[in-house]
């Protein structure tokens, strides 16, 4: 992944959680349970940070390194596993993708794990 795509990937992944936060606050209240909303907001609100993260590795400082790319990847495949598991059960989904989100966890935990290795990697430079 470049630079460029992080961020126009980071700004169509924000641009979707707002809709997806505002549709699950005017569109799906009272017409979806509780526990089904709730699964909707964790995964705007996971959206929208990823969104943000993958932003700052984009435009972040210096060089484009291979861990920046990794990262970058690690917050997209995150946030379209974990937070679209959890909008397809809000919506209906079978439960068993449930079982699925916490891949989508790992790689964004991942991606956090590639900024880290990069920041480390710049500073032994």
């Amino acid at each position: 992944m470049t630079a460029q795509r992080a961020s126009i990937i980071a700004a169509l992944l924000g641009l979707l959680g707002v809709a997806a936060g505002a549709f699950g606050a005017h569109g799906l209240e009272g017409r979806i349970s509780p526990a089904q909303l709730e699964w909707w907001g964790t995964g705007a609100r996971y959206q929208q940070i990823h969104a943000v993260a993958l932003l700052v590795v984009g435009w972040g400082a210096g060089d484009w390194s291979r861990w920046r790319s990794y990262a970058a990847w690690g917050f997209a495949v995150g946030v379209l596993i974990f937070s679209g598991t959890l909008y397809a059960m809000a919506l209906g989904g079978p439960r068993v993708l449930g079982a699925v989100t916490p891949i989508g966890g790992l790689c964004l935990m991942l991606g956090w794990t590639m900024v880290i290795a990069d920041a480390v990697a710049r500073a032994r430079r």
